[in-house]
């Protein structure tokens, strides 16, 4: 499983916005190849940073999707962000509840 973070930092004027284009990138990749999950996160003990989290079952699932939508996404996105890091991670254990 691959997992995908990008974190942000959002002025609070513009949390709706970001949520709002958060869940339109996320309805996107939803119909994408691989897709598995998404979650909005904020991250505690940090002001004002956000992280959107997007699980796929493959590394070349997610680059297809940011090939494919990357840059029209972007334009159509409304919030004023500023992206702070990129993560990317492979799965290696899991245990559930």
């Amino acid at each position: 499983m691959f997992i995908h973070g990008v974190l942000f930092v959002v002025n609070p004027k513009e949390v709706v916005k970001y949520r709002k284009d958060s869940l339109m990138w996320a309805r996107h990749a939803q119909k994408s190849r691989g897709f598995l999950d998404y979650r909005t996160l904020k991250r505690y003990g940090h002001k004002d940073q956000y992280v959107s989290v997007y699980q796929w079952v493959k590394k070349i699932d997610h680059d297809r999707f940011m090939r494919k939508h990357h840059d029209w996404l972007v334009r159509k996105s409304k919030a004023k962000v500023k992206v702070l890091d990129y993560y990317n991670f492979k799965q290696l254990d899991s245990l559930r509840r």
